[in-house]
């Protein structure tokens, strides 16, 4: 990614990351509500709502150090599900106990490795070599997230969804 987010064409052809398209609509004011708070919103509002939402969650997963559980050969560990490999991620230790709990395994020892969550993103989910993305806070009911290898999120080379117009398969679903 070019520091100063570049189009082709620009400062050698570099291209600009979806990524920082995303940090920027974190950066922007979410979209206002109606003046009137009985007229209903529309499904155009609700859907740029939840964009925002999830920008400001995944700029925050970025910055933050979240715990990554090993397994004894020291690497992540991981679970696959539809497809997927995820890569556990936690908050803290609590959602990690939880975690344990859940899978009965909450007498043994549990290592882990603090990691940028845009490390885990950008660099442990290409490493993977199959399509991953990483799961933070799973078994904590109602609050976890999954953080998919979708363009925007993790490097383009590890998008399910690289080389797609999502904006005209949209339009085709629409």
């Amino acid at each position: 990614m070019a520091d100063g987010g570049e189009s082709a064409g620009e400062a050698g052809g570099i291209r600009r990351s979806r990524l920082r398209d995303y940090a920027e609509m974190g950066e922007a004011e979410p979209p206002a509500a109606p003046a009137d708070p009985s007229e209903p919103l529309t499904s155009d509002d609700v859907m740029a709502r939840g964009r925002h939402e999830f920008a400001v969650l995944l700029g925050e997963f970025r910055r933050t150090a979240v715990l990554v559980p090993t397994d004894e050969d020291d690497a992540p560990l991981v679970g696959d599900f539809g497809g997927i490999r995820w890569i556990y991620a936690f908050s803290n230790e609590s959602a990690l106990a939880r975690f344990a709990i859940a899978r009965g395994e909450g007498g043994r020892e549990w290592p882990y490795r603090r990691l940028l969550g845009a490390r885990l993103l950008d660099a442990a989910v290409p490493a993977v070599g199959v399509p991953c993305g990483v799961a933070l806070d799973a078994g904590t009911e109602g609050e976890g997230v999954l953080f998919p290898p979708v363009t925007g999120i993790v490097p383009e080379r590890a998008a399910v969804d690289a080389g797609v117009d999502v904006d005209a398969a949209m339009e085709v679903r629409g």
